[in-house]
């Protein structure tokens, strides 16, 4: 059992509230490629008690009712322990949540998002809690799905952070944001993206983020404290897209620099990421990483759209007493000039290793190596109906290369 404090890194467990006993929850899921919708559920969780605990399933567990996951056990343990709002990771968690598990764990109730899920022979994992009257749901996060990461990373595209760039066909996409899905004949409520020319709703093969940011988002994720004294103010800038545990890993170092470090990661804009790591990237908006980023328990400040060059402007505004770079390259400003000269002159910038090779390039490239399986993040409620038919006949690539728009794009 991994144990982690609720908000600073490393805190003890909190205490119970005077006068009543501490009410413990718990959460148990894939969390294969975690994203903000994750955290946000497990946020939403943690604020029904006052100690939240995370069963995370194996590999073998999850091949057995979804097919191979992209990430590791490990990988994922560390990854769900990375978030602000998880007190405990419970490891090699059973796949169907029983009352054995919540009672062996102390918990009162298990929380899960407004979905179903199913094991291999279409039992709900969740029957016996929930008839037990100890089971509570919370909301998915809109405009954020696995299947649509999925989408753009393999969709050669820019149309997710740019909307400068996007085609017609994207455009349409995303002027009919919010309209209602068609109806069936068979009554099925089927989404218009599988035609043709896709008027009338999100098609999570598109890439086109339908993530709405607003403040109340910003502020349910954000500490909201500022820096005491005492504290070591450090600074990282970066994509951090598609936050990962290359990431985490990088953060965890950097926060053990300080005895109290308050970390602040600014975020770059998208037109400058897609600049120095081109492709597609990057694959989340920056909306949206500012949420990945805010989830995790090591970082306490994001400033939204940072500077790419670290300026004395920069460093005296947030009183900066250290930067800290990974090793990967460092590329140059649009001048041509060190993004690192003023911290580097100031004698207070520092390359930190992670010990992690981890990139999104080699994400995809496991999504890819797993394209003939039937892939953890390709659930039945993600899809429409008539596409789920498609991937389930012919499989992902055959209902990608077949019908689905865009699909002349190639593969990476």
């Amino acid at each position: 059992m991994i144990r982690n404090g609720h908000g600073a890194a490393g805190s003890a467990e909190q205490p119970a509230p005077v006068g009543r006993r501490a009410i413990r929850v718990w959460c148990d899921g894939c969390y294969d490629m975690v994203h903000y919708g994750h955290s946000n559920q497990l946020r939403q969780a943690r604020a029904m008690g006052d100690h939240l605990i995370v069963g995370v399933h194996t590999d073998e567990e999850i091949a057995k009712h979804k097919g191979p996951p992209v990430f590791t056990q490990e990988e994922r343990y560390k990854m769900v322990q990375a978030i602000k709002w998880v007190d405990e990771v419970v490891p090699a968690a059973p796949y169907v949540t029983t009352l054995e598990t919540l009672d062996k764990h102390n918990c009162d109730f298990c929380v899960h998002g407004n979905d179903i899920t199913l094991t291999v022979d279409g039992r709900d994992t969740y029957e016996e809690v929930k008839q037990a009257g100890r089971y509570r749901e919370c909301k998915r996060t809109q405009g954020v799905s696995t299947t649509d990461l999925v989408g753009r990373m393999l969709l050669v595209t820019k149309a997710h952070h740019s909307s400068q760039e996007m085609s017609s066909e994207y455009r349409e996409y995303a002027d009919s944001f919010g309209k209602p899905p068609h109806p069936t004949p068979a009554g099925d409520t089927l989404s218009s993206e599988v035609s043709s020319k896709c008027p009338g709703g999100r098609n999570p093969w598109t890439g086109v983020s339908q993530f709405l940011q607003t403040s109340q988002k910003i502020i349910q994720f954000a500490s909201g404290k500022e820096p005491q004294p005492g504290e070591t103010v450090i600074y990282v800038a970066g994509a951090f897209d598609l936050f990962h545990i290359g990431h985490v890993d990088f953060l965890e170092k950097v926060h053990g620099l300080a005895d109290r470090p308050y970390i602040i990661a600014g975020l770059h804009f998208d037109q400058e990421v897609n600049r120095y790591k081109g492709k597609n990237y990057p694959i989340m908006n920056l909306h949206e990483r500012t949420l990945s980023v805010l989830a995790c328990r090591y970082v306490s400040e994001v400033v939204i759209g940072a500077p790419y060059s670290v300026t004395a402007e920069l460093l005296g505004h947030f009183k900066v007493d250290l930067v800290c770079h990974g090793k990967t390259e460092i590329v140059p400003d649009r001048d041509g000039s060190d993004p690192y000269q003023e911290p580097k002159k100031r004698g207070i910038f520092c390359q930190i290793d992670s010990g992690s090779n981890l990139t999104t390039d080699l994400i995809v490239q496991r999504i890819i190596k797993n394209r003939n399986t039937h892939p953890v993040w390709l659930e039945d409620n993600y899809l429409p109906t008539q596409l789920w038919w498609e991937v389930k006949s012919g499989g992902l690539w055959g209902a990608m290369a077949k019908g689905h728009p865009l699909s002349g794009h190639p593969l990476p």
